[in-house]
């Protein structure tokens, strides 16, 4: 299936200080003037309004109201380049050699001195980790009229190239992982007759495990391993993320977790085809494998774990339990928009097994305070009158906060799909020098991916938003003149671990489908 075309407008970051907004935007996109008409308000956009304002004050959310712009009269010197020199700007910043410095990039100290201000070499691998997080998402069939919705839509030899991360960061792809999910399908799906021999009702597609190749890993200074998790796409994985009941972890243990998310990375049925063996132990098995196989060659190797809202919370559980089986590797966090996953216990046993866990969030972005909102770490104080509460939620690790006010780029209204948008998180991250400072003037990544599946650009940029998309949503004109889904290229059809796809069965069935010619 061919994606719509990637814009590729770099936009400089522009540091907003004493600055006026309009003009910042003005040196970024070249355009007619822009004039705000004025907006009547009805009684239900005011009631909105209030309860935005109510929420946002409840939860120290920290936005700001939409603020009108006004006519730009000046225009920069930006704007006597032409449009060739500004979408010719590189997209990432150039890679640095950090082997002799690794094991600090990588979290031994916790990061400190390292998040503010945030180190550059620092800044690199987040987005690098954040990207891989982000290809989690944009690789899952969500089309809910695909006979293959939940899974992904590339296999694991293509999936970075079809993202355009094929060279970029210098990973392969070793092994997909699925998870139980009963998801909610379509009617028209539960009744057709062939859904057996394609896709699963009760699997998803989570994520995948990587491995550095030799560039990279010369680069970086060790072997390394990497799992990416997918954040919540579908409705059941909703369900799932927000029952907020906490249990054990292991029988006796003090150490307590989400239920719905352990739930997610333990589950499995000998009566699916995908998850007869759960997401926690298809990632160990493989984690396992690629350590044995990279320490008997006399290699230093690492495990990153990341993930993006729900894919963080996965990728606590997953780094507890191979600390827990595999003591002394190196293993850091680093995660997107995570909620709260567990307890104090669960806290501390993170923190005496040395793993290293950097949280990125966004102020304004809800998910990081829940589950938990009122009874969290704060209640911390009063340990010395309540004792050690075990049904209290807490964060874990070190955390590097972004604000959206920080970027000239961003709409700054209430805007709760865009607060936790990975996206937003990853422009943030590319232009976050430190807390006092602005928006840093390098920044180098597309500004256009903000708004990918959102809507937080500023208006002036005219970056649509939610553009991401596939080309005429999936379907493809056939030779007969129809326009029809088309069928998956064999290699990309999700088969079950440990067998063998059968082609030509998979043909026959698509084929059976298509209609007869047009004839006009």
């Amino acid at each position: 299936m061919a994606m719509s075309t990637m814009i590729h407008n770099h936009l400089p970051a522009i540091p907003h200080t004493g600055v006026n907004r309009n003009k910042l935007v003005a040196r970024a996109h070249q355009e007619a003037p822009v004039v705000d008409r004025p907006i009547n308000g009805t009684k239900a956009s005011k009631r909105a309004a209030r309860l935005a304002e109510s929420l946002s004050n409840l939860l120290h959310l920290h936005v700001e109201p939409p603020q009108r712009r006004e006519v730009m009269k000046h225009y920069s010197s930006w704007d006597s380049f032409g449009d060739d020199e500004k979408h010719s700007t590189p997209t990432m910043s150039p890679k640095e050699v950090i082997s002799d410095k690794w094991r600090e990039i990588h979290g031994c100290t916790d990061w400190d001195s390292l998040l503010d201000p945030l180190h550059p070499c620092l800044r690199r691998e987040i987005l690098k980790y954040g990207e891989f997080a982000q290809a989690t998402y944009d690789a899952f069939d969500f089309d809910p009229f695909s006979e293959y919705c939940g899974s992904c839509r590339f296999n694991s030899n293509k999936i970075f190239e079809k993202l355009g991360l094929d060279g970029k960061h210098g990973y392969k792809v070793c092994k997909y992982i699925y998870a139980m999910s009963h998801i909610d399908m379509p009617q028209w799906l539960n009744r057709t007759v062939h859904l057996g021999d394609t896709w699963s009702r009760d699997s998803n597609w989570m994520g995948f495990v990587a491995i550095s190749d030799e560039g990279e890993t010369r680069r970086i200074g060790r072997r390394d391993i990497v799992v990416a998790w997918r954040g919540t796409v579908a409705p059941s994985e909703w369900y799932e993320d927000f029952q907020r009941k906490l249990e054990p972890i292991g029988p006796g243990d003090d150490a307590k977790v989400e239920h719905g998310f352990h739930s997610i990375y333990t589950s499995k049925s000998e009566h699916t085809r995908y998850s007869k063996s759960s997401a926690s132990e298809q990632v160990m098995k493989e984690v396992t494998r690629l350590v044995k196989l990279y320490k008997e060659k006399g290699e230093e190797v690492s495990l990153t774990i990341t993930g993006h809202s729900l894919g963080g919370a996965l990728a606590l559980l997953n780094a507890y339990e191979v600390a827990t089986a595999i003591p002394g590797l190196p293993i850091s966090v680093i995660s997107f928009g995570a909620p709260r996953v567990g307890n104090i216990a669960f806290r501390d046993q993170l923190h005496q097994m040395g793993v290293k866990i950097l949280r990125v969030v966004v102020k304004q972005d809800l998910v990081p305070k829940m589950p938990g909102v009122v009874f969290n770490e704060g209640l911390q104080k009063f340990d010395e009158i309540t004792g050690t509460l075990d049904w209290v939620y807490t964060h874990v690790g070190a955390e590097l906060r972004l604000d959206v006010r920080s970027s000239p780029y961003l709409k700054h209204g209430f805007n709760l799909l865009g607060f936790h948008s990975q996206e937003t998180y990853l422009h943030l991250v590319d232009g976050f020098v430190c807390q006092s400072s602005s928006f840093r003037e390098d920044a180098r990544r597309d500004v256009a991916l903000v708004n990918k599946a959102c809507d937080m650009l500023v208006d002036e940029l005219r970056i649509p938003h939610c553009w991401y998309q596939m080309e005429n949503k999936g379907l493809v004109r056939n030779a007969h003149g129809r326009w029809v889904k088309p069928k998956r290229e064999a290699e990309d059809v999700p088969v079950p671990v440990g067998s063998q796809p059968n082609f030509h069965a998979l043909d026959e069935i698509v084929e059976s489908r298509r209609l007869q010619p047009v004839y006009v």
